[in-house]
């Protein structure tokens, strides 16, 4: 057999929509054989290949030693409501992302993968894509070798929690997706799982330098991953 270069995982947000289809997809795959799972609360599921980092977020700089890793896929994220307020939706959505690429890269990371948001940009009026486009900034100022960017439309799939905003938006959607051609088309919704097998694949290559995907980029990638052969 030949000898195969394994990688170590860091997973943050592994407990949300993406970020648990994220872990199930690294725990699959061979190329890595470590996954450091930074979480509030223990995880449901057990694994050798998972070391479970219990950590308080807002003290990310006392987990200095533990929040490491080779690769390191951000699927963190909320809602203003979700959160309570703005200043707290900023922690979760700019604060935490940032702190942990600060800390990663300074402990050897090669590639940072971020969820972020069709819309992000820093110099948007609506707060949330202007909080994520600040993240977006902020992140790729660490210069990390490679720094992927993920930015879906609305993520489809089963979450643990009921959003009522976000199923109206998802049945809303789902009727206009097939009126959404040319350059609107990046704003039909995306499967949860399929942006996070995307993402463990897209790690693999390693691409260099700064790369963004928006939702018909990351549909595109997932049907040649189903079918090589589709053109």
């Amino acid at each position: 057999m030949d000898h195969v270069n394994t990688h170590t995982a860091c997973l943050a947000g592994a407990t949300g929509l993406t970020g648990n289809h994220c872990l199930n997809y690294l725990l699959k795959d061979p190329a890595y054989s470590e996954i450091v799972v930074l979480t509030r609360r223990a995880l449901s599921v057990k694994h050798q290949k998972i070391r479970e980092e219990i950590i308080d977020f807002n003290k990310l700089e006392e987990y200095r030693k533990v929040i490491r890793g080779d690769h390191i896929f951000c699927c963190l994220g909320t809602t203003i409501r979700k959160a309570g307020n703005r200043q707290a939706f900023r922690k979760v959505d700019f604060d935490y992302p940032k702190n942990i690429a600060d800390i990663t890269r300074a402990n050897g990371a090669t590639q940072y993968l971020l969820i972020s948001a069709i819309g992000a940009d820093p110099d948007s009026r609506i707060f949330y894509n202007r909080t994520k486009g600040e993240t977006e900034t902020a992140v790729s100022s660490v210069s990390f070798p490679s720094l992927i960017i993920f930015r879906p439309s609305l993520l489809l799939g089963d979450r643990q929690e009921f959003r009522l905003g976000e199923k109206t938006g998802e049945i809303l959607l789902r009727i206009l997706s097939p009126l959404l051609m040319g350059k609107w088309r990046k704003y039909r919704p995306v499967q949860a799982k399929a942006v996070a097998e995307s993402m463990v694949e897209m790690a693999k290559v390693e691409l260099k330098g700064i790369h963004i995907f928006e939702s018909d980029e990351i549909r595109f990638f997932h049907r040649r991953l189903q079918n090589p052969r589709t053109r």
